[in-house]
Formats: C-alpha cells, structure tokens, sequence
C-alpha cells in the first residue's frame, strides 16, 4: 500500500515521510542556496511559483536557521566540484578573499591559499548551519568537507587534512575517499571523536571496511575517554556512478550481454541494500547515505529509482539543485512505498550481473581486497572529477594572484 502524502509536499518530504529517521540532505555549499531558489522559482511552470517557493523555503530558510534553529534539511555535503560551484557564484568576493589570504601570509604559495581559501569555504558553510546542529543536540546540521582528492592514497596527508578540515567547526564532518588509506585515516579520526563521510565508495567490501574502521575507532574513543555524544559516521552510496562510471557497461559488450538501464539501476540497489541491511543486521551505527540519484524513464514511467526503492528506510538522501529541481518537475508522477526498502532485488537481473567481473567485486562481501579500491572503475572516474575540479579551482587561485 502506498503512503498517503500532502499534495503540496516535496517529492523529497514525501520520501522522509516514510521513516522519521530518513534524512535528507542539501548537497551543495549552503552559501549558493540563495541564488539557486531564485534561479529555479524564476523558471517554475505557470502556477507552480508560489507551491515551490513553499517547498523550498521550508528546506532551507536563514533567518528561521538563526531564529529557531531548525530547517528542512538535515545536514550538508560539499565536494570539490560543489566548492568550485560555490566560488563561481561569487568570484569577486572569492578574488577578495584569496587576496587577503595571500597578503596575511607573504611566504604563502599558491597551494597554501588555496587550502585556506577552502577551509575558509567550510567554515562559512558550517557557520550558516550551525544553530541547527545546537538545537539537535549535534544530531543535526553537520556539513561534510572533503579531503584533497589528489591524495586518496596518503595517509599522512589526508590525516592532517582531516584534522585542519574537523577544526573548523563542532559541526564539521570530514569527508574521507574509499582507499585502503582513506579507512585508515577514517580509525583514527572516529578514534578521536570526529565524524566522518566515507566518499567515492562505491561496493559492499568497502562499505564493510568502513564500519570495520569505524568500529576498531569507537572501541579506541571510548577507552580513551572521548566524548561521543555528537559523533557521527555516514557511508556514502554514489549510486548512478557505480552502475555508469565504472566498467559494467563495457564488460557487458565485450562478453555480448545486453544490459539495460533498468539491470543497471537494479545492481545498484542490489549492493546498496545488501549494505544497508548488513549494518542493520550487525547493529552498526553508521548510516548509509546515498548521492548520484537520477530522474529518468523507465517502462513508461517517470521514475527516480535511486529513492523510490528504498523509501522506508532510514537513510540520508543528499541532493544538489539540479535534482530537486527535476522532481519538483515530475513531482505528480513519483510515488512512494514505505515498504519499499524491504522489497528484494530483481532476482533475474542479478543473476545476469554476476556475469561480470565489476559487479561481482561491488556486491560479494569479499569483492575486493582493501588495496584493490581504488582500482575499481567508479572509484577511478570519480577520484579524477574531483581532482580535476580541484585543479580548476587551484588554478583560480592562480589566477587571482597573478592578476
């Protein structure tokens, strides 16, 4: 039976209607929020303005964040394609500040104020949220910053990353990739008591290797005495990258399968729910998040499968502009099953999956050896985006010096 939803609400308030624990997330720097809901109610379908203006405000309001300390988004995510989105919408008063970075620090290189200008970044995207994160008692309002993805696999470095990234706020999460390395750092800053987002992962044996991290850091926390009280870990799930931007496609063609978006879209919620119910099952304390969802068609139907499969759950969903606006779009089309994370995979899907090498590494418990992870075809193609959008804005860094 379908849950009964307010016609009025959100796609994404329907889908958090199916748990009270469901979360979602706004996944962007909440610095650009402002000009992008002006953006998209400038381009609402005739009526729709005033129905949108509604959904959105309720998302994310500052002056209620600052009067009451509450919106509808749970937390926030950042990564380096994301920070360089929200320094587009403001290269002059980004210029202004690389600036003065650079003038407080005559001996510092163009890396150095790059990482400040970044910290800086967090820091001003925390601060806009922190009431939140009082309010809750630090269950809410976290804003994940990512580590440098040019160094996935130094330990040292993205340790002191980590480190310099978590000070910048009580309410900082830190954003650690899915390398050997990267669950390594994950121990030891859960050992700490800082919460942490693995990023770029992407299968089974790595989500188990996060929570493995997680847990050898919490026995270590609480021997030690850290306070926990408003630690968190969530595992992210980058789901229409596992299916698209690894290799399953191309191992398909080679052994003369034919696999269709629907058998993608049915692997990816195959690993993702054997994930989330093996935490489950083991009573772990991270939660699984997902990003990369999509709205596309499929037999007809308008459908967003990557949260219509797992409606029910307690999961974070976190979400840039660009998809909320697509289901505001289709919002009439889209229902919702709270039953639907307890709904089995298709079983004739999996079946013709397990043909390939990729899939198998994804969704076997023992897929992949920790040294393989960043290896993995969905791992390589994103960890080269986010570099190669931190080189971009490195660059921008560049330039403004040099001008």
């Amino acid at each position: 039976m379908m849950a009964t939803m307010t016609k009025t609400n959100n796609p994404l308030e329907q889908l958090a209607e199916t748990n009270p624990d469901c979360e979602i997330w706004w996944d962007s720097s909440p610095l650009i929020y402002p000009s992008w809901k002006e953006e998209t109610l400038a381009k609402a379908p005739a009526g729709k303005r005033e129905e949108w203006a509604e959904q959105l405000t309720r998302f994310y309001d500052q002056e209620k964040i600052n009067a009451e300390g509450t919106m509808g988004f749970r937390g926030v995510t950042t990564n380096p394609p994301l920070s360089l989105q929200a320094i587009s919408v403001d290269p002059q008063g980004w210029s202004a500040r690389i600036r003065a970075i650079a003038a407080a620090d005559k001996l510092a290189g163009v890396e150095d104020v790059y990482w400040a200008m970044y910290l800086d970044l967090v820091k001003r995207g925390a601060d806009a949220i922190r009431p939140v994160f009082d309010k809750s008692g630090g269950k809410y309002g976290f804003l994940s910053g990512q580590v440098d993805p040019r160094f996935v696999s130094d330990y040292d470095r993205m340790l002191a990353m980590g480190l310099t990234i978590a000070a910048q706020g009580e309410n900082v999460m830190v954003k650690i990739p899915g390398s050997k390395e990267g669950y390594e750092v994950i121990e030891e800053l859960t050992a700490r008591g800082i919460s942490t987002n693995n990023t770029t992962s992407f299968g089974v044996a790595q989500y188990m290797r996060c929570m493995a991290a997680v847990t050898a850091g919490l026995q270590r926390a609480r021997a030690a005495g850290v306070d926990l009280t408003k630690w968190r870990s969530v595992v992210t799930h980058m789901s229409s990258r596992l299916g698209e931007k690894g290799d399953w496609k191309t191992e398909a063609k080679a052994r003369g399968i034919d696999l269709s978006m629907k058998e993608i879209r049915d692997g990816e919620e195959a690993v993702l729910k054997r994930a989330y119910w093996w935490g489950k099952e083991n009573g772990h304390p991270s939660k699984m998040l997902q990003c990369s969802m999509r709205v596309e068609q499929e037999d007809g139907r308008t459908v967003s499968r990557h949260i219509q499969d797992f409606a029910g759950s307690d999961m974070v969903y976190t979400c840039p502009g660009s998809y909320i606006a697509q289901l505001m779009e289709v919002a009439d089309e889209l229902t919702f099953d709270p039953k639907a994370i307890e709904r089995e995979p298709n079983k004739a899907s999996i079946a013709k999956l397990m043909s390939l090498p990729s899939f198998r590494q994804a969704y076997e418990f023992e897929g992949m050896m920790p040294a393989e992870f960043v290896q993995y075809g969905s791992f390589r193609a994103t960890a080269t985006e986010f570099a190669a959008a931190t080189r971009q804005t490195v660059d921008f860094v560049r330039m403004t010096l040099e001008n």
